[in-house]
C-alpha cells in the first residue's frame, strides 16, 4: 500500500543560506553552447541513473543535450559529493543554516538524477519544473510483527500513526539524501537511528535491513516499487513518512538561462509523449500511486 493524497502545504521551513565569499563561476546556456557539450552529474540510483549508461533521467538529458546541439557526457557522483561536483563547494547543514565551503573541481553543468527538492537544497541550487514525484515511507522485514498501517482520515494523520510504530525500534537511515531524518523531524527526538554509511548507493538500504543492520528502514517510493518486486515476500510497507515530494533537475545559481531551456524541453516531451514512454519504460506501475501527479503531463 502506498499513501496518495496529495499534500495540504508543503513540508519543510526557511532555511538560511551562508554562501562562501569565493564563488564558482557556473556555465549557463551560452557557455554550454560554446564549449559543445553538456556533462550531467548523475548518481546510480532506482532507476534514474542505471550505472548502464541508460536511466530515465540519463534519456531525458540526452535528449536535452541533442536539442541543444551539443554533447552528451555522464559523470557519476553520489549523494555525498553531487552538490560539490556541481558548486565546487562542499555542502554543510547546521542550526537551521546551509553553508558552502572549500574549492574544489566543477565535475559538471547539472544534477538530474531522481534528486528531491528540499527547502535547504533550494536555498542554494536552481530546480527545474517537477520531472517525477515521489514519497518516503517506513519499510520492514515481512517477518517484523509490525503492520501497515490503514488510511486514517488525513495524510498528516497517516504520518503520525506511521511514526508511531517506530517506537524503540532502530531505524535505517542515510544522511545526505532524501533518507536524511533531519528532513522529517526524526533527529533529537529519542528515535534509535542506524545511519548508513558504507556508502551512498542507495540501493543498498533493503539489502541492509534484510542482513539486520536495523528493523526498520526508511525508502522512497521510486525505489520502493523495484525492491517489492527484487526482494518479492521478504519486505513490506508500513506506511507514510513524508507528504509526497517532488523530483525535479538542479541546476547552479547563476545557470537561469540552462534551466529556463531545460524547463522547455521537459515541457516538450510531456506534450509530444516521450516523456510518458520513459515512465512507463522505467517504472511501469507507478501511474497507480501518483495519478494527479501524470495527469498534468497530459
Amino acid at each position: 500500500m502506498f499513501w496518495k493524497r496529495l499534500p495540504g502545504r508543503r513540508l519543510g521551513v526557511a532555511l538560511a543560506a551562508m554562501l562562501a565569499c569565493t564563488a564558482v563561476s557556473a556555465a549557463d546556456l551560452a557557455d554550454i553552447k560554446a564549449k559543445g557539450e553538456l556533462r550531467h552529474i548523475g548518481i546510480r540510483y532506482a532507476n534514474f541513473v542505471t550505472g548502464t549508461g541508460d536511466g530515465f533521467d540519463v534519456e531525458i538529458m540526452q535528449g536535452f543535450a541533442n536539442k541543444l546541439g551539443v554533447s552528451y557526457k555522464l559523470v557519476y557522483s553520489d549523494f555525498y559529493n553531487v552538490i560539490r561536483d556541481l558548486l565546487g563547494k562542499d555542502v554543510s547543514r547546521g542550526n537551521g543554516e546551509v553553508t558552502l565551503t572549500g574549492d574544489f573541481p566543477v565535475k559538471g553543468d547539472v544534477i538530474s538524477t531522481g534528486f528531491t527538492l528540499l527547502p535547504w537544497r533550494e536555498s542554494i541550487l536552481l530546480f527545474s519544473e517537477p520531472t517525477f514525484p515521489s514519497q518516503v515511507l517506513l519499510i520492514a522485514p515481512a517477518e517484523s510483527d509490525l503492520q501497515p498501517i490503514k488510511d486514517g482520515a488525513s495524510l498528516a494523520d497517516d504520518i503520525r500513526e506511521t511514526r508511531q510504530l517506530i517506537g524503540a525500534r532502530s531505524l535505517l537511515v542515510m544522511e545526505r539524501t532524501c533518507l536524511d531524518p533531519a528532513n522529517y523531524g526524526l533527529t533529537g527526538v529519542g528515535v534509535d537511528l542506524k545511519k548508513y554509511t558504507k556508502s551512498a548507493n542507495l540501493n543498498e538500504m533493503v539489502p541492509a535491513l534484510l542482513n539486520g543492520d536495523a528493523q526498520l528502514a526508511l525508502l522512497d517510493v521510486p525505489d520502493a516499487i523495484l525492491d517489492l518486486r527484487k526482494w518479492a515476500g521478504q519486505i513490506k510497507v508500513l506506511g507514510p513518512i513524508s507528504e509526497p515530494q517532488t523530483l525535479a533537475t538542479a541546476f547552479p545559481k547563476d545557470a537561469p538561462e540552462l534551466r529556463d531551456a531545460f524547463n522547455a524541453y521537459l515541457r516538450e516531451i510531456k506534450a509530444s509523449g516521450d516523456y510518458d514512454r520513459l515512465v512507463d519504460k522505467y517504472y511501469p506501475g507507478i501511474r497507480l500511486y501518483f495519478p494527479q501527479f501524470f495527469a498534468k503531463t497530459h
